[in-house]
This record gives structure tokens, C-alpha cells and sequence, in this order.
């Protein structure tokens, strides 16, 4: 309902002002972006969008020509109710800017072209009458540019004029006068005022140096400061020598000539000394400074009644952003400054208040969320440093249960391997016992027995009684060895057997002859 009232009141301004409105834009129509034609020239002009931002005073009156897409170049054009030329006539071009995103590099001034231009060729290049507006790029290269266009070149106004760097909307205004001075306004305050041709290098000097003059034969252009001529040395100046011998030393009594050589005294300073005597200085009164050339008009100079006289048929914005998210908006070309403070009042210098309670909230809104946000990932880091502590108790009691079990099957082994090392020994100590019994019994069977069937009951029960004694001595993992030694026992008993046939065989022979 405000902003209705507004724009009505707007309206009624408009109509009975005497000046005249050549644009006027303040985006409260859905479909007002659509005025704004990209060029033809690239493809990749980024894309904007009517949009009254993150935080505003008031949604609609608020929306404005937003660029939505980072580090993109953005050129597009909109035509004037009718084109302007300023010749006789004030001009003023006003509009906002928001630098919502926090802008680190990033134009946002509009251009004046002329009414020849091909909106579908603009670009860069492209001839434009004005351009006017903030350029922010890191915190040094940042001013206003207020350029103009005078006999096909462009100039720069020689002041920098700092822009609002905030993410609050700003009001940029640059008015130029039939009287060929000038105004340049930040939120209804001068930031500049002036002359055209003082502020701008468009015009030769109206004076330069003779070039014909010549400095005069008699010109005394230094020295400033001569002798005085008729000074004169005091008879009592002493200037020299600055030391003399000391007149209190005396020659020591052991000082040998001969050995020492010549005796001389130590030097002290003179204090009767005063140094070089200089005549005092005065003024040279022949002196007349430096010579300059007479200043006379210069003859290049011609003042040009038509110096601030602008042809506009577009508005154009020609920019590049790193960040997205300028908003641009009440964006006014009129020859009525009377009628701009008023427009930039209704549509800019009454919200103002209220944007900036809406910027504080949604900055609380942000602090808050950041703040949870900061708890969320410190209970989360908690979490996972409580689940890594358990995990690392896990972890040291799973190794400490792995070594418990490591060392006890490492003392099972060793149990083993003694056990298996004592088995062996017992094994070793039956089998020596084994083949000793053996042996005797072979011998005994040897020497007794006569006949091959008393040898093998001998050897058969020697056997068994071996067998007996390695059964109830061996361990379970001895038998294997003791069958081996009984086996070695039994190859052992049968080449007895068969050495004590021998034996036997030749005895009975002998008994045969006897």
C-alpha cells in the first residue's frame, strides 16, 4: 500500500514538474528485467533476475536487476522513453546499488549510449557518452567513475571519489549543469562540485608559458644568499693551530735520548682555537629567484559552449563480478534535480531506516545459525572424540588380550618344546637302555644257546620286554621313535642271530671230529 502511494505520488510529481523524465526504472513490475536486452556479442553473459535480495525494507518497492552468477561479464541495454540531448538543459542520471554479496571485485556503474547504438552489438567497446558509477575491486582499487565522452575520447574525472562498500543500498547521483559545472552525490551528500573543465582534461590550458620569452641578460636567479663584503676577521680570531703541545708535560726523568730518541710533549687541543673564520651570510640583493616564463592565453584554447552536451538513446550495463548478487534499482535519467531528490527520497531515503533494521535481523538470524551451526560441530567433535576414546580402549584392550593369548601360547610351546626335549631324552636314555638289554641278551643268547630255535624264543622275548618297557616309558609322540628303535633292536637281534649260528655251526663241527 506504501509503495502504491508512492509511485502515485510519483506520478503526480511527474506530471506537473517542468522538467522532463527521459527514464525511469524502479523494477516494481514483475516483468521490468524484461527492458533489459543482452547483447548478441557473447554467449556467456550472465543471467539476472528481478530480486529485492537477502533482507529489504520493503519487497516490492525494494526489487531490483539483480546479476546472479559469479565471475561472469554482464552487458545488456534498455531504451529511453525518448532520447535526451542535454544541450541547454540539466542533466541528472540516478540510481541504487546494493552490494548484497559483500563485494570483493565488482563494477556496478551504467553507461549512457548514444541513440545509434545496436543494442545486439554492445559490448565493451562499444562508444557510450557517460559512464557513471561504483567500481570495487579489493581494498585499494575502488572509486567512483564519472567519465565522459568529449570528441570521441573518454575522460576520467581527475578526483577519486570513494564508493559505499557496505551490503546496505546506496544512491549515486551525477548532475551536470548548463553552466558546464557539476555535482556528484553519494546519498544526497556531495562528494564533488565543480567545473567541467577543471575537473576533467578536455580542454587545453586557457593559459600556457611564452614560448618566445627569454630570460633577461641582467637576471640574477641565484645565489640567495652572498658574504657580506664588508665583514672583516676580528684581530683576536685565532684559526689555527687546532692542537698545540701540552705546556704542563715535562720529560720524565728516566727518558734517554740516546736510547729513546728526541723528547717531545703530547698534543692537546688550542684552546684559543676558533676555527675558520667565514664572513656572515646575507641576502644577495641582486637576487630575483627563479625565472618563469610570462603566462599568456593560450591560442589552442577555444571554449566550447557545448562541452557538457551529451546525445542519449540507452542505458546500458557493461560490468564484470566476481561474486554475484549487485542489485541495481531507481534508476533515473531527468533534466529536473528538483524531481530526482524527490524520486530518490520516495523510492530510496524512506527505507533506508527500515533496511537497515531488516539487514540487522537477518545478520542476528546468521549470527544465530552460525552460532548453532558452531555448537552442532562441537557436540559432533565431542561425539567423535568420545567414539574414538572408546574405540582406542577397544583397540588397547583388544591388544592387550591379544598379547595375553600370544604370550600364553608362546608358554604353551615352550612347555611343549621342553616337554617334547625331555620326551626325547627319555626316548634316547630307553632306547640306549633298549639296545644295552638287547645286547646282553644277545650275548647271553649267544653264548648259550646251541640251537636256532632256542635263539629265537631268545630274541623273540627279548624283544617283548623291550617293546614292554618303551610302552610304559615313551610319551604319545614318542611311539613313532620308539617302533624306530625297536625295529633298529630287532636288525640288531636278527645279525646276532645270525653271527651266533655261525658260532654255532662251528662248534658242532668241531664236537663231530672230536
Amino acid at each position: 500500500m506504501r509503495c502504491s502511494i508512492a509511485l502515485t505520488a510519483l506520478a503526480a510529481l511527474a506530471s506537473s514538474a517542468l522538467g522532463r523524465v527521459y527514464y525511469e526504472e524502479t523494477f516494481t513490475s514483475v516483468d521490468s528485467v524484461d527492458s533489459f536486452i543482452a547483447t548478441g556479442v557473447r554467449a556467456d553473459v550472465g543471467a539476472i533476475k528481478r530480486s529485492p535480495g537477502k533482507w529489504y525494507s520493503d519487497e516490492k518497492n525494494s526489487a531490483g536487476l539483480q546479476l546472479v552468477e559469479d565471475a561472469r561479464f554482464y552487458a545488456y541495454t534498455s531504451k529511453l522513453k525518448r532520447p535526451f540531448n542535454t544541450k541547454g538543459k540539466d542533466f541528472v542520471v540516478q540510481f541504487t546499488v546494493k552490494y548484497e554479496q559483500d563485494i570483493d571485485c565488482g563494477g556496478a556503474y551504467l553507461k549512457l549510449l548514444p541513440p545509434t547504438l545496436d543494442p545486439t552489438k554492445f559490448d565493451g567497446d562499444s562508444e557510450y557518452e557517460i559512464m557513471f558509477g561504483p567500481d570495487i575491486c579489493g581494498s585499494t582499487n575502488r572509486r567512483v567513475h564519472a567519465i565522459i565522452n568529449y570528441n570521441s575520447t573518454n575522460s576520467q574525472i581527475d578526483k577519486v571519489i570513494q564508493p559505499r562498500g557496505d551490503q546496505l543500498t546506496h544512491q549515486y547521483t551525477f548532475w551536470i549543469k548548463p553552466d558546464k559545472t557539476f555535482e556528484i552525490r553519494i546519498d544526497n551528500k556531495i562528494q564533488e562540485e565543480g567545473r567541467i573543465e577543471d575537473m576533467w582534461k578536455v580542454l587545453p590550458e586557457k593559459q600556457i608559458s611564452d614560448p618566445d620569452a627569454v630570460k633577461p641578460e641582467d637576471w640574477v636567479d641565484g645565489p640567495a644568499m652572498i658574504e657580506d663584503p664588508e665583514d672583516e676577521k676580528p684581530t683576536d680570531w685565532v684559526d689555527g693551530p687546532a692542537t698545540i703541545p701540552d705546556p704542563e708535560a715535562k720529560k720524565p726523568e728516566d727518558w734517554d735520548d740516546d736510547m729513546d730518541g728526541d723528547w717531545e710533549a703530547p698534543v692537546i687541543a688550542n684552546p684559543e682555537y676558533k676555527g675558520e673564520w667565514k664572513p656572515r651570510q646575507i641576502a644577495n640583493p641582486e637576487y630575483k629567484g627563479e625565472w618563469v616564463a610570462p603566462m599568456i592565453d593560450n591560442p589552442a584554447y577555444d571554449e566550447d559552449e557545448d562541452l557538457a552536451v551529451f546525445n542519449i538513446g540507452y542505458v546500458g550495463i557493461d560490468v564484470w563480478t566476481v561474486k554475484s548478487g549487485t542489485i541495481f534499482d531507481n534508476i533515473l535519467i531527468t533534466d529536473d534535480i528538483d524531481y530526482a531528490s524527490q524520486f530518490g527520497n520516495t523510492t530510496w531515503g524512506d527505507y533506508v531506516e527500515a533496511e537497515i533494521s531488516a539487514k540487522k535481523a537477518v545478520d542476528e538470524e546468521e549470527t544465530k545459525k552460525l552460532e548453532e551451526e558452531r555448537k552442532a560441530k562441537e557436540a559432533e567433535a565431542e561425539k567423535d572424540a568420545e567414539a574414538e576414546k572408546d574405540a582406542d580402549e577397544l583397540d588397547i584392550e583388544i591388544e592387550e588380550t591379544i598379547e595375553t593369548e600370544v604370550v600364553l601360547e608362546l608358554e604353551t610351546k615352550v612347555e611343549t618344546e621342553v616337554e617334547t626335549e625331555v620326551e626325547t631324552e627319555v626316548e634316547t636314555e630307553v632306547v640306549v637302555e633298549e639296545t644295552t638289554e638287547l645286547e646282553v641278551v644277545i650275548d647271553d643268547v649267544t653264548e648259550s644257546a646251541v640251537e636256532e630255535d632256542k635263539v629265537d624264543e631268545a630274541v623273540a622275548r627279548a624283544e617283548k620286554k623291550a617293546a614292554k618297557k618303551a610302552a610304559k616309558k615313551a610319551a604319545a609322540k614318542a611311539k613313532k621313535a620308539a617302533e624306530e628303535a625297536a625295529e633298529a633292536a630287532k636288525k640288531a637281534a636278527e645279525e646276532a642271530e645270525r653271527a651266533a649260528v655261525d658260532d654255532s655251526d662251528d662248534d658242532v663241527v668241531g664236537h663231530d671230529e672230536l
